[in-house]
């Protein structure tokens, strides 16, 4: 009778220390653990004190302070910067040009009229309207970038909707601290031919739309050329001088 035939053992391979071991042995001495995901050493999927790409236990990963801060910080950019507006309605009441009006007396009744029919006075009062709140929408942006660098999502959408609302409180109160809307009385009041300033009145209502722009396009443009950057993630775990790679060579 004769011994049955058994397959013959795996050739050794030299070692990178010269030694001889077996191939297995070496793999597995020369492959450390790496994540499924991420490929990061040492890192075992769902398995606790772990970190990939998602952060521990496999969540997201947060990149800032979290959602609930930045709306809070995004109700305050509003509010802040709809304030503002009240210092632009002052502005605009004291900085717009007045428009004469003169009162007449025709067929027993009152009528009021431009004094210079051709005068350009109406439309300087919503240029210098669209002058301020484009400054105003340049410091609010400049003010919200310096507060906080890293911009956001909510942090921008607060910026816009309080420069919205800090428009329409402007244009209410040039309005009420402007001259009276009831312009025949105050045409008896100052007298027949005697020229008086016309109220306030934002006749181009896209004027409104002045500062929520700027504030977008200088925030924006601030962000993109002074904002944080996002770290590189082939830079977070760099490969560290003569270090084995998955096959026990050493990595170039």
């Amino acid at each position: 009778m004769t011994a049955p035939l058994t397959p013959p053992p795996p050739p050794r391979e030299p070692s990178p220390n010269g030694g001889w071991q077996q191939p297995a042995a070496r793999h597995a001495a020369a492959v450390p653990p790496h994540d499924a995901i991420s490929g990061a050493p040492g890192a075992i999927p769902g398995h606790p004190g772990s970190h990939g790409p998602y952060g521990m236990y496999g969540s997201y990963e947060q990149d800032g302070p979290g959602m609930k801060t930045e709306l809070r910080e995004a109700a305050i950019v509003t509010v802040v910067v709809a304030l503002l507006g009240a210092l632009l309605g002052v502005l605009w009441w004291r900085l717009a040009p007045s428009v004469p009006l003169v009162g007449d007396v025709v067929d027993n009744g009152w009528v009021v009229y431009f004094k210079d029919s051709e005068g350009e006075q109406a439309i300087g009062v919503d240029g210098t309207f669209t002058l301020l709140a484009l400054a105003f929408g340049l410091v609010s942006a400049v003010a919200v970038f310096l507060w906080r660098r890293r911009g956001g999502v909510p942090l921008v959408i607060g910026l816009a909707v309080g420069a919205f609302l800090g428009s329409l409180l402007a244009w209410w109160l040039g309005v009420r601290l402007g001259p009276t809307q009831d312009v025949i009385a105050h045409a008896k009041e100052v007298g027949k031919g005697v020229a008086f300033s016309a109220p306030l009145k934002l006749g181009a209502k896209g004027a409104l739309l002045a500062w929520p722009l700027a504030a977008l396009v200088v925030h924006l443009g601030l962000t993109a050329l002074f904002g944080p950057r996002d770290a590189d993630p082939y830079q977070q775990h760099p490969q560290e001088p003569g270090k084995q790679g998955p096959h026990g060579a050493p990595q170039a």
